[in-house]
Parts: structure tokens; sequence; C-alpha cells
């Protein structure tokens, strides 16, 4: 898949979302404003702030020893820096051309950014809010994640069918794993207890198992049609994909690498995907259709909430301290917080 070809993917996706969402609008009849006397349901979420940010903001990480969140904007090259105790943008950071995912280690406060236009990634110190390193990687970065008991970064390269290892302490990259010819690696998550790193292709509707030991696939999983997210829940070993075609989230268990469930989220359109561990909670936007969030018990491989939130959502991050989740809306570009509903 060429850079068009993905780009014109994600624009009529973002295109049919708003138009699906302004049809269901005005489609929808007046509801009555009586206040409800019942008690809150267990499991309640609610969209407790609606933050503006830059445009087209896409990626969204959390540093949950310092309560911030980080979110890349593609129009203007830059990532916005929010307080999670204001909410409120505090910062904005320059970075390369097309920044899309963001990932953070939390022990070293450093924020890492994929910069799919120039084939680099930015390495932000999150203490001072600025770049300390520009990184080349492979063509077309798109997903990264970062395993922090190592200090590795992974780097998925959509046009280069391979995922790239970037050392943490020396910002180089000490080795590039290939995929399969056409996988396109759209998104990369990690379980830091098993140090094990899984990636979703969606050029080949698989995910792919890769071992931090040795750097080597060691399982290919097939999913649903499109995979574009991948989150792994390290206490359960449960990994999830959010496949973009299909109308369900692949639940994987990471002990035997097979396929345990398929949740529907409602429609088709399932993109960014994120795991509570403290909660065993999941967190999925749906591009298409008014925007909304999934959640996702892990217990019952339920849908427990479906959470209205901005058009054409993209990414989404939580944070288990806080039991806060944050959602990047393109349309209007704003990051939509969810927490618990008040008791």
């Amino acid at each position: 898949m060429s850079i068009t070809q993905r780009t014109a993917i994600l624009t009529t996706a973002a295109s049919l979302g708003l138009a699906l969402a302004a049809t269901a609008t005005a489609a929808a009849a007046p509801t009555s404003s009586v206040p409800s006397t019942a008690p809150t349901p267990k499991g309640c979420v609610t969209v407790t702030a609606t933050i503006p940010v830059g445009g087209l903001p896409q990626g969204v990480a959390v540093n949950p020893k310092t309560n911030t969140i980080y979110v890349t904007n593609v129009v203007g090259d830059f990532v916005s820096v929010i307080s999670g105790r204001t909410n409120t943008v505090t910062a904005t950071v320059s970075v390369g051309s097309g920044p899309r995912a963001v990932a953070v280690n939390p022990k070293t406060n450093t924020v890492y950014v994929t910069n799919e236009f120039d084939g680099t990634v930015s390495v932000i110190s999150g203490q001072a809010n600025t770049v300390t390193a520009t990184i080349p990687v492979g063509s077309f970065p798109l997903g990264v994640a970062v395993n922090p008991k190592t200090n590795t970064i992974y780097v998925g390269n959509v046009n280069g069918d391979s995922v790239s290892v970037i050392s943490g302490r020396t910002n180089t990259v000490t080795a590039t794993i290939p995929e399969e010819s056409g996988s396109n690696p759209e998104a990369v998550a990690v379980n830091p207890k098993t140090n094990t790193i899984y990636v979703a292709n969606g050029g080949t509707d698989t995910a792919a198992v890769i071992s931090g030991r040795t750097n080597t696939v060691t399982a290919t999983i097939p999913v649903g049609v499109g995979p574009f997210g991948v989150a792994a829940n390290p206490k359960t070993k449960t990994v999830y994909v959010a496949n973009l075609f299909s109308n369900f989230v692949s639940v994987i268990s990471g002990r035997t690498n097979t396929v345990t469930a398929m949740v529907p989220v409602g429609g088709i359109g399932p993109f960014g995907v994120a795991a509570n561990p403290k909660t065993n909670t999941i967190y999925v936007t749906r591009q298409f259709g008014p925007g909304t969030v999934s959640v996702i018990s892990g217990r019952t491989n339920t849908v427990t909430a479906t959470i209205p939130v901005g058009f054409a959502p993209q990414g989404v991050a939580v944070n288990p301290k806080t039991n806060t989740a944050y959602v990047a809306n393109s349309d209007p570009a704003t990051v939509s917080v969810l927490a618990p509903c008040p008791k």
C-alpha cells in the first residue's frame, strides 16, 4: 500500500464518518430533558471535558507518572502537551513532517513520535518539552510502542514492511525486523512483562508476534479486515486488535497466540484501541458513523457502554492511575476526556 493509497483510505474513512454522523444528527428526534433519578450504573463512563488542540489530531499517549498527555497533530506538525490535572494544553512541541503515533517511556520521561512523511522518529524530553533527537527509521513509519523495562522502542514502517528497533539509551536503530511483503504494519503494542511485541498488519489482515529477546517474528495470527490498532493488557496477557473494515475487535490470548473472541462494536470502523490493566477495561474508537468510543469489559468480552465523542475519532490512550481515557477527534480538532460517571 503506497502513501497515497493509505492517505486516500483514511481521508475517505474520515469523510464517511462525518457524513454519516451529520445524517444521524439530522434524523434524530428531540428528546426529553427530564432528569433521571436512577442510580449510576456500574461501570458507567462519560465525557468530562473536551480539550481543543491543533489540526487533525491523530495519536495519543499518556505518562501516568506525571499525569501528562501527548497528542500528535498532522496539520501543523506538532505535539500538544496536556496536563491531566487541569485538562489544558500547557505546551506545543514542533516535530517532523506528518506526526502520527506517539508513545511514552514513563521511567525516563521520554516521548517518541513517528513522522510518516520524512521517515523519522522525534525524541522529546518530557521534562523540557523539547526535541532532543531525530532518528531515521524505515519508509512511512506509523505505529510506535515502548518497552520501559528494556528501554526499547518499536516502530512499524508501513511501506517498508518492517519494524525498527530503537535503543532508548543511544537513540539509534539497533535492528530492523522484516515482515511479510505487503504486510503494512500499522500499529504496535508491547507487553513489557513478557517482552513481546504485537503488530497490526493492515495489508495482510494479521497480527504479528515478535520476541523482544531475539527480534524475530514468532507467530502470525489472522484477525479481521484492515487491522489498524492494537493494545496489550500485560496483567491478563491479552491482546486487542481493532479491525477498521470489520465490525469487531479481535481478542488474542498472549499465552496461545490464538483469537479467543471477536467483540462486535456496533458497525465497521474500529480504529484506535487502548487497555486499562488496572480495571481490565478496553476502549475502542470507531471512525465510521457518529464518532463513538466502545467500552469493553476484558472479563466478559462484551461492550458495556458506547460513548459519543467528536467526529472521526482516531487514537486513544488510558491513564490507569486516574482511570481516565483520552480520545483524539479529527473534527473538531479536540481531545475528549473519558472518566467514570459521578456517583
